[in-house]
């Protein structure tokens, strides 16, 4: 399995906003600036309470969005005087990831934080720290049985399809465009979740009597971004509008349009990076929009495990319990409200 794969799709949950739900519950020292996305500060639970010792483990940090995770992971733990966080190396070999796990599990850490490189592969060792006694945040790439873990938090790759294609389709309305021609460059198309991307992108354009004209996929990468939209570009004269599902992917997508010279068309992008909002807020290219797929997630889940290492719950949530499953929102990034979501961009 390719290392980014990394957004499993959503399993029937309902969605929440993680970073807001947390944010006012959480941190217990004032945010300081660190370039990462932080959950907020305020409340009953944000006063300093039992020492917690959080285990932490990612795949390697080989990747924009995967990079940003560990980082935002590192970056919230440090915001709290009573967490105390232990993380492995990243690593993209499956071994060595459940290797590293079950070496947390040995010095008994109070919660484990763990962001599978494969969601299936790790779900035993997931198990053995729950059967340990050791509560499980299971970030993004689901483990195989709820057994594996106390709580679920990830994204919502069905929704992000969706809201892109909601917003291709309320432009193409805004300028009176009847039948426009809509371009799709996708990850890679053997993966779940590229399918659930693809899937709610097609269901949302067809509520407008629009559909998906051409598309290729890609492999998440620049690289393969420049290759494939170039290919489509040279079999496409005309373009309206083009949803390309991964912002790391988008720098090549980007360099192929400009080596094109194409401009005809609004481009919208996928995950949030700072690179694609700062082209949205200068409003200079065909970049209009990036819908959410957030590493905040990460400093979401260390704050998750501060609460459950400490047997709170959520402030604003009438429930004395942590929810088993948490869906962050993929919320459109725009020039009108970017300078919202500056906070959780991450470098491509």
């Amino acid at each position: 399995m390719s290392s980014l794969d990394r957004r499993r799709f959503l399993w029937g949950t309902t969605a929440v906003g993680a970073t807001a739900l947390l944010a006012g519950c959480t941190s217990n020292e004032t945010p300081q600036s660190t370039g990462a996305a932080l959950a907020g500060a305020s409340g009953a639970n944000t006063q300093p309470g039992k020492q917690v010792t959080i285990g932490f483990s990612a795949p390697a940090a080989d990747h924009g969005w995967m990079a940003a995770m560990t980082k935002n992971a590192r970056a919230q733990a440090e915001q709290f005087s009573d967490v105390t966080l232990k993380a492995t190396e990243g690593t993209n070999d499956v071994n060595q990831q459940i290797a590293q796990v079950e070496t947390l599990i040995n010095d008994k850490v109070d919660v484990l934080v763990v962001l599978p490189f494969d969601g299936k592969a790790l779900t035993e060792v997931g198990r053995q720290a729950m059967d340990a006694g050791i509560p499980v945040i299971n970030v993004d790439r689901i483990f195989d049985t709820p057994l594996a873990y106390r709580t679920w938090i990830g994204g919502d790759n069905y929704r992000m399809g969706v809201n892109a294609g909601n917003y291709i389709a309320e432009q193409m309305k805004a300028k009176n465009i009847a039948n426009p021609v809509i371009a799709e460059v996708a990850g890679i198309d053997a993966l779940p979740l590229t399918q659930e991307r693809s899937q709610g992108f097609k269901d949302a354009l067809a509520r407008s009597g629009f559909s998906v004209g051409p598309r290729v996929s890609a492999q998440f990468t620049s690289e393969s971004g420049e290759q494939q939209t170039s290919n489509l570009l040279q079999g496409a004269s005309r373009i309206d509008a083009l949803w390309n599902h991964d912002d790391d992917q988008g720098i090549g997508v980007l360099a192929a349009i400009e080596n094109a010279n194409r401009s005809e068309f609004i481009m919208v992008g996928g995950a949030g990076s700072k690179n694609m909002m700062d082209r949205i807020k200068a409003d200079s290219s065909v970049v209009k929009a990036t819908v959410l797929y957030s590493p905040s997630m990460a400093s979401s889940a260390i704050a998750l495990a501060r609460l459950l290492g400490q047997a709170k719950g959520i402030g604003d949530l009438a429930e004395h319990e942590i929810p088993a499953l948490i869906t962050t929102y993929s919320a459109v990034v725009t020039k009108d409200n970017v300078d919202q979501y500056m906070d959780v961009g991450f470098d491509s």
